[in-house]
């Protein structure tokens, strides 16, 4: 059985590769990425994996050369523009890569009369604004996206179903809520709270960290668990359906630090950045994943304190 990661380099990538290869031993991992040299996340992976480091997305031709070699029985499909910040200042690239780079994986399957199961790894700021009496949010509340990223991550939803209801193809839409853990990029904010303790640790930065807006609340996953719950929907999920992988519980920005800031004994200040606010933010996220529970029987068991754990005693290391 042969899987194809795209972006397989990335935060969720690099641990779906890393959890297959523990844990299905029948499995075939193949991975494409844009650039050579993003292989940080993955270096211990290399002699274990199919790994083809100058393939875009945005190009047809390499996205099919690629296809035609591996045949892919599955493929999780995570290579995009993913930092939601980036899209407010780069919106017509964030709206190519995400939206045309999906095209091309398609249209280069259908070239090539390859029809695997996909996953489209969508998000949860799909949803955007969202009322109070909406929470959790079920996978049939309105999309109201707040952001580009979020416009973009809608048109790959759609546009997955409307290939599987045109062609025929084996797709099934998820919208993750956020999910978080060692290897997360330093711009998210946990991991960038995380790495910013970690460098005050190691005096390398004033006893104060900068941060945004602190009053949202994001439903939050470790991404170990996450990877699990992509593997089962991969097996079981119905196709042309979308699910929500949610662990059903919210933190407050602030309670992240809070937590992330108790695991230091550094004594830190918390300063507000202005350039660190958003033109338009998402007040709450809170995900309902019961669709998806009652199919394959997934639920997160990592507590999120040990989630946090992990992300900072990662930077600890790395800075």
């Amino acid at each position: 059985m042969k899987v194809l990661i795209t972006g397989i380099g990335g935060f969720v990538g690099s641990h779906f590769a890393e959890y297959f290869l523990k844990e299905e031993k029948n499995v075939r991992v193949y991975g494409i990425e844009r650039w050579k040299a993003s292989t940080e996340n993955i270096s211990h992976l290399m002699d274990k994996i199919g790994f083809y480091g100058e393939c875009d997305i945005n190009d047809i031709v390499s996205m099919r050369n690629i296809l035609e070699k591996v045949k892919p029985d599955y493929i999780l499909h995570l290579a995009a523009q993913s930092f939601v910040p980036t899209s407010w200042t780069a919106p017509a690239e964030t709206l190519k890569t995400n939206i045309i780079g999906q095209v091309n994986l398609f249209e280069a399957l259908r070239s090539l009369n390859l029809n695997p199961r996909i996953i489209i790894a969508g998000s949860s700021e799909e949803y955007g604004f969202v009322k109070r009496n909406e929470l959790p949010i079920k996978e049939t509340n309105p999309l109201r996206p707040l952001s580009p990223y979020a416009v973009s991550k809608v048109g790959q939803d759609m546009l997955g179903y409307q290939y599987y209801k045109s062609y025929g193809l084996n797709i099934i839409m998820t919208r993750a809520f956020n999910h978080t853990g060692p290897r997360r990029g330093e711009y998210f904010v946990c991991s960038n709270f995380a790495k910013q303790i970690a460098l005050i640790e190691k005096g390398r930065q004033k006893p104060v960290i900068h941060v945004g807006n602190l009053k949202a609340k994001r439903d939050f996953t470790d991404v170990r668990d996450m990877v699990r719950g992509y593997w089962l929907v991969m097996q079981k999920a119905k196709v042309g359906e979308v699910y929500n992988m949610a662990s059903g519980n919210a933190y407050s920005i602030k309670e992240t630090l809070n937590i992330l800031l108790s695991l230091s004994e550094k004594k830190i200040k918390i300063k507000q950045d202005p350039e660190r606010m958003r033109p338009s933010d998402v007040p709450v996220l809170i995900g309902d994943s019961t669709k998806m529970r009652r199919l394959t029987g997934w639920k997160p068991v990592i507590p999120f304190e040990k989630t946090m754990q992990d992300l900072l005693d990662y930077w600890r290391q790395k800075v």
